[in-house]
């Protein structure tokens, strides 16, 4: 899902250009995110990119995990964005979703993967996670 190009951010005392490329997996890799579920995701992390002010450039869901690049301003670290993500979208979705309660303990694995990426990366990453979903 192609969302954006990747633009200068400005503040009242700077002007930035951060893109992360945020990866987080389902607990056990279990294959949870189809069909509403998959959806709903989709719109709890755009929810919750605007409350951010993070521009969403690109966003996969994976019936097992998912790829997030967006662009945010420099007042945060990366951890925080993680973090403000999966605990949203986990909490909504399970209270949406009960049978995701039974079915994990969380879910969420702890772990996640996030890395920068400058203007001519935040492209190839949104061709490569564009391409996933064809793989």
């Amino acid at each position: 899902m192609r969302m954006s190009e990747p633009r200068y951010r400005t503040t009242s005392g700077s002007v930035s250009s951060l893109t992360y490329h945020l990866v987080w997996c389902v607990k056990y890799r279990r294959k949870v995110l189809i069909g509403s579920i998959e959806q709903r995701l989709k719109e709890l992390i755009t929810e919750k990119a605007n409350e951010l002010k993070c521009e969403i450039i690109a966003l996969e869901v994976m019936s097992d995990h998912v790829h997030l690049c967006f662009a945010a301003l420099p007042t945060d670290a990366p951890q925080h964005f993680a973090n403000q993500f999966k605990g949203y979208t986990s909490r909504c979705l399970r209270e949406e979703f009960p049978n995701l309660k039974s079915r994990l303990p969380s879910l969420w694995s702890r772990s996640y993967y996030v890395g920068s990426a400058g203007h001519v990366a935040a492209e190839t990453i949104q061709r490569y996670l564009e391409d996933q979903k064809h793989a």
